[in-house]
């Protein structure tokens, strides 16, 4: 190994490339450090499917030769600046975003855009320093910068964090198939006073859905394969952006529901009184606190919830190195940011203190016909829908690095994970409660573990007091930074648990 450090000094940094032994050496239970002992048996070995559990040292061996016919393992980087993004973003862009208008209505547009660039900041923060230490272990899984920093311990609950927060993900984005698909299968038919039958029935179609779409893309070797969805999905959001802004023009205010009004003429309706004043109603608050004020912290903690997935896009891009992939993060980030803000925004203007928990709830009370409303509902079904395998991905590789941490990669194992998976989820879904229940509580508790404690905790007690003692400023900053984490989970939790017991909440009723 030493002799071919010199050789790949140029692409990484010194500091990334003499961290690699002591990285190695701390890896019990890899398979990884005969591979990178013996290069040459590395063609024919086809390594685990835990993306990124392998270190950097794997990768500076496909540096040395890269003229070598292509290998079937995880590590070589093959995907292009522009897939990472897209699957990144992908990542990040969840069902979060139907729930941002409500959230706009419940904190006020300053308060909202304040949150939202804080939430941006402090996630672009906590990827710079996964970043920074999986330079610094040689290790590209959050799993194992836990295993590094506490043990065994370390390893169990970053897994145990990424299984909830991804389970949770998915179960909203299965929740938004099974509510809307049963609408816009309804509308398109026009059938008015549904049977029963089958096609409409959301728990019939989630499962259809899961098989015919998600259990393929799930089974996908590599992330990268995914990057040509990702790009579908996140075009399918801008549409429905695109729409919202449009349908914000076109829709008067205050609205009257479909019910009262199939025959009246709905542009009769102005936003002015008789006496030609602007209706109270129709006007923007710039700051709002009420009860529900409590689910925007967890649904906006939710929305930059891409962590999971920051270390599998890091191992597969091509020539990676921390300067890219913090481009990649940061390029995804503001994307979302600008259209999170652009949704909330034009989805609030258009309904103000109406809107509904799921933004397109709200347009199916003005007119459940509306062809235009009806096309954003499919390209959201397909975007969410194709964010389930992203989301996945990590979640398979949690469970084989705490179940079988030492196991090659074996395609039974890799099929049979994500059939359970999706098995297990598809029940919560058909079985379990509303949707703001499963934001709200996942959201409080592992997300901040995901973004602001893990990173900084890890980041504390893997960096040698040697290079950064602990009152160094980095070290300091990273402590701030969990101590905000611990802040936030505790606040958010503590309003739930109120809201709860006071009977407010909107979470216990059903759509």
């Amino acid at each position: 190994m030493s002799e071919d450090k010199p050789a790949e000094t140029v692409e990484n940094s010194p500091a990334e490339v003499n961290a690699i032994p002591n990285g190695k050496g701390h890896e019990v239970g890899e398979e990884v450090t005969p591979l990178a002992k013996t290069p040459p048996a590395e063609d024919g070995v086809k390594t685990e499917n835990a993306e990124a559990n392998h270190p950097e040292s794997q990768d500076f061996l496909s540096g040395v030769d890269d003229k070598k016919t292509t290998r079937f393992t995880d590590f070589e980087g093959k995907t292009s600046f522009g897939m990472s993004v897209f699957n990144l973003g992908n990542a990040i862009m969840g069902s979060g975003i139907l729930g941002l208008a409500y959230a706009m209505a419940n904190t006020g547009v300053v308060l909202f855009l304040s949150l939202l660039t804080v939430v941006a900041v402090l996630s672009s923060y906590s990827i710079h320093l996964l970043l920074k230490l999986s330079g610094i272990v040689g290790i590209r899984a959050y799993e194992q910068l836990g295993y590094r920093a506490f043990g065994t311990a370390g390893k169990m609950a970053a897994g145990i964090a990424i299984t909830l927060q991804n389970i949770g993900a998915m179960s909203s984005y299965l929740y938004i198939v099974k509510y809307e698909f049963p609408l816009v299968i309804q509308a398109f038919l026009k059938v008015d006073n549904p049977a029963g039958e089958w096609f409409l029935n959301g728990n019939y179609l989630v499962i259809i859905v899961s098989v015919a779409v998600i259990l393929p893309l799930a089974l996908m070797k590599q992330l990268g394969y995914l990057g040509y969805t990702s790009g579908f999905s996140l075009s399918c959001m801008v549409f429905f952006l695109s729409s919202v802004i449009y349908k914000k023009f076109n829709t008067p205010c205050p609205f009257v529901d479909f019910a009262f009004n199939s025959t009246a003429a709905v542009m009769n309706v102005s936003t002015t009184d008789p006496g030609g004043e602007v209706d109270p109603s129709c006007i923007p608050k710039m700051a709002n606190l009420n009860s529900q004020t409590a689910y925007t912290i967890p649904i906006l903690a939710f929305a930059f919830v891409c962590h999971p997935e920051v270390l599998p896009i890091y191992t597969e891009l091509r020539n990676p190195t921390k300067k890219k992939m913090q481009h990649v993060a940061n390029i995804s980030i503001a994307v979302m940011y600008i259209m999170y803000f652009l949704a909330a925004l034009f989805g609030y203007l258009t309904f103000y203190g109406e809107v509904e928990a799921e933004l397109l709830h709200t347009y199916s009370r003005i007119d459940p016909y509306d062809t235009l409303i009806l096309c954003v509902r499919v390209a959201v079904l397909t975007a969410v829908t194709l964010t389930v395998p992203i989301v996945l991905f990590p979640v398979r590789r949690a469970i084989q690095q705490m179940m079988f941490p030492n196991k090659t990669f074996n395609w039974p194992r890799h099929i049979a994970i994500a059939v359970v998976l999706l098995t297990f989820i598809n029940l919560l879904v058909i079985f379990a409660p509303n949707i703001l229940g499963i934001f709200g509580i996942i959201g409080a508790t592992s997300a901040p573990c995901l973004i602001f404690i893990f990173p900084a905790v890890f980041y504390i007690r893997i960096v040698p007091k040697e290079e950064e003692p602990m009152r160094s400023a980095p070290k300091i900053l990273a402590a701030c930074f969990a101590g905000i984490g611990f802040l936030f989970m505790i606040m958010s939790l503590s309003f739930i648990i109120i809201d709860w017991t006071s009977g407010t909440s909107k979470a216990s009723s059903g759509h």
